[in-house]
């Protein structure tokens, strides 16, 4: 892999379980080695630097906390170790819970507060130190779903605030959209795409990516014309046309495209539109003003579509209904290399 991260970014990392996302970070923090190439933080070489030496501290998904240590005592540990003063460590450690909003429990044996309150101690823990780069593993990924959203802000503001690179390790697409200046998509140990939220959300590199990224439409076939502007291809659900791709594909060759399922719409009657399917309504998954409709074609391929709730309604739908999809041809992204 060859990557470059920006100072003071916020940086989430994405992929499949055992894609190297955390070896990256660990790597990042000096705990294990990189068989070849080098490692680089603000141009000095680190592949033979201790992890104690980095000033890259990790805030592990477990939190590894002190548990016969009171919260104070946990954020002071750090400083402790590097030979600050009693007073001054104290001073700094309260000074972090406070910012932390857990002043209160500073006291407190940390083995009796919440998952919240001890994701806000590793925090702090880690950012008394002040350092320059800070590494996340899944920190979130044990708390509420409410608690979530609410550390979510706690993060991205400290990290605006203090202007500290935050490398970000996670499975959750939402937390990496919700909180990054970039996103890195891996697989198996490379780097499928490297952008911004949107750009990975809109606009994916390649299969996997649109595949990873949630509820996108894909369809492979092969191109009938191509012009400036668009791509006409035909596949086993019929003929459709797509933004044409920055390279010329010749007739006959293979083409694959993505249509996000929010970018679809649905209609009782065949729509006016260069793009359409007839499908038949499998299921719904409701999420709350959100719902995915899962549909399938005459020829079996399976279809999303993502709209509002209360649009829903209106269409009077039930399993075995037969509809109409619709998209616009600009909103139909080819898929280089596939």
């Amino acid at each position: 892999m060859d990557l470059d991260i920006h100072a003071g970014e916020f940086l989430a990392i994405m992929g499949s379980s055992g894609c190297g996302k955390t070896t990256t970070l660990r790597m990042l923090a000096g705990l294990d080695a990189p068989t070849s190439g080098e490692i680089r933080i603000g141009g000095e070489l680190m592949n033979d630097v201790k992890p104690h030496e980095r000033d890259t501290p990790l805030v592990w998904q477990s939190l590894a906390l002190f548990p016969f240590l009171s919260a104070r005592e946990n954020v002071e540990f750090g400083l402790k170790m590097r030979g600050v003063g009693k007073d001054e460590r104290k001073r700094r450690a309260l000074e972090w819970l406070d910012r932390m909003e857990i002043g209160e429990f500073a006291e407190r044996n940390v083995a009796t507060l919440s998952g919240g309150q001890k994701q806000r101690v590793a925090l702090a823990r880690s950012l008394v130190m002040e350092p320059k780069m800070l590494l996340l593993d899944e920190p979130l990924s044990a708390l509420d779903a409410n608690l979530v959203i609410r550390m979510q802000a706690v993060l991205t503001r400290l990290q605006k605030e203090l202007g500290i690179t935050f490398v970000y390790v996670t499975h959750s697409q939402s937390e990496a959209f919700a909180m990054a200046d970039r996103v890195v998509i891996m697989s198996q140990g490379e780097i499928a795409q490297v952008g911004s939220p949107k750009d990975i959300y809109r606009a994916p590199a390649n299969r996997f990516v649109a595949e990873f990224v949630g509820r996108n439409n894909i369809l492979a076939g092969r191109v009938t014309s191509q012009t400036d502007e668009y791509v006409c291809v035909s596949t086993p659900s019929g003929d459709f046309t797509a933004a044409a791709p920055a390279d010329p594909r010749a007739t006959g060759s293979p083409l694959t495209f993505a249509v996000s399922a929010d970018l679809v719409s649905v209609s009782a009657e065949k729509p006016d539109s260069a793009n359409t399917v007839h499908c038949t309504l499998i299921s719904e998954e409701f999420i709350g003003s959100v719902v995915t409709l899962f549909l399938e074609s005459v020829d079996g391929h399976e279809f999303k579509v993502q709209m509002q709730e209360r649009d829903l309604i209106e269409l009077d739908l039930c399993s075995g209904s037969q509809i109409w999809l619709s998209w616009l041809p600009e909103n139909a992204h080819v898929l280089e290399g596939e």
